[in-house]
Formats: structure tokens, C-alpha cells, sequence
């Protein structure tokens, strides 16, 4: 079965950096757009990152745009988001999601999803 493992969140202070991972098996990952989404406590599901199949499309919610880079590599099948410059509402659930085909920042339009890391960012 399709399977999406993030990794790498934890705690970090404000202006400091992350890099969070997602592993991804069980799909022709390079037949999929990558999208990264966070949750913090008491929000709804936001877009942060998104990447197209072959990496040469890219998009970034306006608040991360600057601070943020997504990338993959579809010979290891994963999908990275390096985070730079990190403020405390960085702070939630980051999510890695596959979509078929086309880049979305719509969390519904995703047919995957990972459990999800924690990243914190103290002040």
C-alpha cells in the first residue's frame, strides 16, 4: 500500500533552521505532485510547499515564500522541505501529501497524506 513517512521535526528556536523529509513507497512517486501542509493547534489544514512530478514546478504559500525551499528526488522516491528563518507560527503538524499529476494547495484534492512530524519554534 501507498505509504508517506515524514521525519525530521522537533524543536527549534525562531530564526533557526529544519529540514523535514518524506519518504515515500507503495506509488509511482514520479507520477505524483508533492505538497507539504502544516496544522497548527486549533487551525484548519494549510498549503505550504508544492512541487510538480519532475521538480520543475514549485509554489509556496505566500507567508513561508522566501524561507522555504521543497524539493525531490524521484530516484529515492522522497521530497524534502528545508526551512529556513523559522518563526514560532511555523509551529504545527507538517504533512507531506501526493496528488496525481497536478500541483494543488487544496488539501482535499491530495490522495495521500503522511502521519505528520511536530515542529515547534520557540521564541
Amino acid at each position: 500500500q501507498v505509504q508517506l513517512v515524514e521525519s525530521g521535526g522537533g524543536l527549534v528556536q525562531a530564526g533557526g533552521s529544519q529540514r523535514l523529509s518524506c519518504a515515500a513507497s507503495g506509488l509511482t512517486f514520479s507520477s505524483y505532485a508533492m505538497g507539504w501542509f502544516r496544522q497548527a493547534p486549533g487551525k484548519e489544514r494549510e498549503f505550504v510547499a508544492g512541487i510538480s512530478t519532475r521538480g520543475g514546478s514549485t509554489y509556496y504559500a505566500d507567508s513561508v515564500k522566501g524561507r522555504f525551499t521543497i524539493s525531490r528526488d524521484n530516484a529515492k522516491n522522497t521530497v524534502a522541505l528545508q526551512m529556513n528563518g523559522l518563526k514560532p507560527e511555523d509551529t504545527g503538524v507538517y504533512y507531506c501529501a501526493a496528488r496525481g499529476l497536478v500541483l494543488s494547495t487544496t488539501p482535499s484534492e491530495y490522495h495521500y497524506w503522511g502521519q505528520g512530524t511536530q515542529v515547534t519554534v520557540s521564541s
